[in-house]
């Protein structure tokens, strides 16, 4: 793949996976139904997908479990507050990776790092600032902001435990795609068993709405990983990391769209408080690399 094609599979990642939020706040199903379905088809699909090249062990069991917390966050939040603050509140995970840099991954802060994180918690307050008002679509903004910010720290450390698994196991690019995967296999069908017992009984849903749920755990989660890993190690992290803010920025815009969900003008400027710390963060670290 050129890098052309590397740049367009990343770029075709953040779009399926910028439109979780409109998809998740389906209202013929619960929290508990749209986070098994999602993460079981999600599992099954990558299964196929990987075949062989599935890699299993407790480590990457382990990373699967906190991964497995990140989605099941991730879902909680998007159904309770609107889906600008979940996603934006999940993007504040580099704070979390300043923390655990230097303990799990003997990695040194530098001053960089301090100041875009800084800015970042600038941003959190916003969105905490602007809480949305309860409707239909946003039942609870508190406990739905609290579970977006609780995704940004498991999103973080599982970063950071596939990073040291990496490391240790010196993964060259290929095995680094199969150990994402393997994690994002394990992660989903952790949250899928979770979650089933609270699912069950499924209901009669529409087909339309059954295939909402097929088309999260088909295309918004599998085959956006696919081409993530497909595309991210033959892109610069720079590069990568800025194609992926396109996530963040469309996922409120698809939410708007479909549901009519307005976060409000302090959620948004905390949003682009908290993605163009990320963007100027990304930038300056390829100059100090």
């Amino acid at each position: 793949m050129k890098r052309g094609g590397a740049a367009l599979a990343v770029v075709s990642a953040a779009v399926l996976f910028s439109t979780a939020g409109a998809a998740i706040k389906i209202a013929a199903f619960s929290t508990a139904q749209v986070s098994a379905v999602r993460s079981g088809v999600a599992a099954l699909t990558l299964l196929l997908w990987l075949g062989r090249r599935l890699t299993w062990s407790f480590r990457l069991v382990g990373i699967g479990a906190i991964y497995a917390a990140t989605l099941t966050l991730f879902v909680v939040a998007t159904r309770l507050t609107t889906a600008a603050n979940a996603i934006f509140l999940q993007s504040t995970f580099p704070v979390f990776m300043l923390l655990l840099a230097p303990w799990l991954l003997k990695e040194r802060i530098t001053r960089g790092d301090v100041v875009s994180v800084a800015v970042m918690a600038a941003g959190i307050v916003l969105c905490f600032h602007g809480r949305a008002a309860v409707t239909a679509t946003t039942p609870n903004p508190l406990a739905g902001n609290l579970a977006g910010l609780a995704a940004g720290v498991a999103w973080a450390l599982t970063i950071a435990a596939l990073r040291h698994l990496e490391r240790e196991t010196h993964a060259d690019a290929v095995s680094r795609e199969g150990l994402g995967l393997s994690a994002v296999v394990a992660g989903n069908g952790i949250a899928c068993v979770v979650a089933l017992p609270w699912a069950l009984p499924l209901p009669h849903a529409t087909a339309a709405g059954w295939g909402t749920l097929v088309y999260l755990g088909v295309f918004q989660v599998a085959l956006a990983y696919v081409c993530l890993t497909r595309g991210i190690r033959r892109l610069p992290a720079m590069e990568a990391s800025l194609l992926l803010l396109i996530e963040p920025v469309l996922n409120p815009i698809w939410a708007w769209l479909v549901r009519g969900e307005n976060p409000g003008v302090w959620v948004l400027a905390g949003g682009a408080v908290i993605i163009g710390a990320s963007a100027v963060k990304s930038v300056w670290k390829s100059t100090e690399g």
